[in-house]
């Protein structure tokens, strides 16, 4: 048994090099979360330079230096930096950001949200709508791994009413009456030459509409070793991410939390610049 957690663990870990390694030779900053349970390295982004260089010089002024990770929610995410948890009451409620430190979005797509991604909060859709970040706080990704067949699941889930709504409008009744009679008669050409432009502009129209899901190889590879929170892709801006201390990640993430997902524990926050 320990022979094979130990083989898991090498495994896990060569993984997290591979991936990491693909990003994280062409970043030029380096920030360092240290808490007391362990201390957290970070690259950042520089093609998302408004959330890079925001967060640096809060970093450098010591904003979120004695800040708390409020939030806490194991397999999902760690969230931390808000002002207002700075030597709160065991109990209070808090994580509320500020409004004069927001930041337009910088989400790209070939940033997501695996484990140790490095992301900035914001407000909802209804009263943020340009997805504006609330750089004065940040989350860092914890979640979960995946096998292939459940993000097949997730890609049908969000694709399928799509097409569906696509085809039962070019497949109306009429439509399909008149296709169910060919059949029925037996008249295979005079069908495939109405069938297949049908079947063309269905294809057609879903290829150019919004919303639809696929994961990239990159995605994939992502989530099915190290892990990570795919619902949250394209949502919110990711700006970085972890390249050591994942084990930190796991041990915040593993505290017993209030009602409020807050840890009964105190993980205090320091945040230093390396370069």
């Amino acid at each position: 048994m320990h022979r094979m957690i130990r083989k898991s663990g090498w495994w896990l870990a060569a993984w997290m090099m591979i991936l990491l390694s693909e990003v994280a030779g062409a970043q030029t900053h380096k920030v360092i979360i240290s808490t007391n349970l362990g201390d957290m390295t970070f690259i950042l982004y520089d093609d998302t330079p408004k959330h890079r260089d925001a967060f640096l010089q809060l970093a450098s002024e010591g904003y979120y230096n004695g800040t708390l990770f409020y939030r806490v929610i194991n397999q999902f995410l760690i969230q931390g930096g808000s002002r207002s948890s700075r030597n709160a009451a065991p109990g209070k409620r808090i994580g509320y950001g500020d409004p004069d430190k927001t930041v337009d979005d910088e989400i790209l797509p070939k940033y997501f949200h695996k484990k140790g991604a490095l992301c900035a909060p914001r407000q909802p859709d209804e009263i943020n709508p340009f997805k504006q970040s609330d750089i004065s706080q940040f989350y860092i990704v914890m979640g979960r791994q995946y096998t292939a067949g459940q993000l097949d699941t997730m890609e049908m889930a969000v694709n399928n009413p799509i097409k569906k709504k696509i085809t039962d409008r070019i497949l109306n009744p009429a439509v399909r009456e008149k296709l169910a009679r060919l059949r029925e008669e037996n008249k295979a050409e005079e069908f495939r030459a109405m069938a297949e432009p049908l079947r063309q502009s269905i294809e057609a129209e879903y290829s150019l509409q919004p919303g639809t899901l696929e994961f990239s190889e990159a995605q994939r590879k992502a989530y099915t070793s190290v892990g990570g929170y795919p619902d949250l892709d394209g949502k919110y801006t990711v700006f970085g991410e972890c390249i050591a201390g994942f084990e930190v990640i796991d041990k915040i993430a593993a505290l017993k939390t209030d009602d409020n997902d807050r840890p009964f524990t105190d993980v205090k926050i320091t945040v230093k610049t390396v370069r």
